[in-house]
């Protein structure tokens, strides 16, 4: 069966690469097989409320499609540094005080909107391991995959946790062994 593109319009990417498309093929169910690939940060917050807002779109169409997410690695900060710093701190220099107040005011909003507690304690920094692993998880299953992205953001945004931590130390820390099956498959 050809499967057909259709341009879908990811907002909670601010690049002009927002663009993605999405196929639809025939699923082992019967019902529509939709792929969505989206470029995301681990370390963005609007990337984290726009996957909250896309699965909420999905639930209210899986009688009709079935969905495969499938995570890339965007890079909003490449020259970050892998000890990392304070988020609070990085974000002031980055931003002003004035505009830091206002959009971490806005994000726990958002946050909050979603069910969930916006954290701006802990460290950011290099995404790259995070990035890995994300990668790592998506050749085990994009529904692994999926999972592993929700626990980095829900530990960076809502835990105030480091991504940027070593691989092993990152499982073990802050997945608490959860994904501890890309330890044995990998190293196996």
């Amino acid at each position: 069966m050809p499967s057909r593109l259709l341009p879908i319009r990811a907002p909670f990417l601010t690049k002009p690469t927002a663009l993605r498309f999405a196929k639809h093929m025939a699923s082992n169910t019967g019902k529509k097989l939709i792929q969505i690939d989206v470029s995301s940060d681990t370390v963005c917050p609007w990337c984290f409320v726009g996957k909250k807002n896309l699965e909420k779109a999905m639930e209210q169409t899986m009688d009709k499609f079935d969905f495969e997410v499938r995570w890339h690695p965007f890079f909003l900060n490449p020259d970050a540094p892998k000890e990392g710093v304070k988020k609070s701190d990085f974000y002031k220099t980055k931003f002003g005080p004035v505009q830091f107040e206002r959009a971490t005011a806005r994000m726990r909003e958002m946050f909050r909107g979603l069910g969930f507690e916006y954290d701006m304690s802990g460290l950011t920094g290099n995404t790259m391991d995070s990035h890995r692993l994300i990668t790592l998880a998506g050749h085990q299953g994009y529904d692994k995959q999926n999972a592993l992205v929700d626990e980095l953001f829900v530990s960076y945004f809502c835990q105030g946790k480091y991504i940027g931590d070593s691989l092993v130390k990152f499982i073990f820390q802050i997945c608490e062994g959860k994904f501890l099956w890309m330890l044995q498959e990998r190293w196996a």
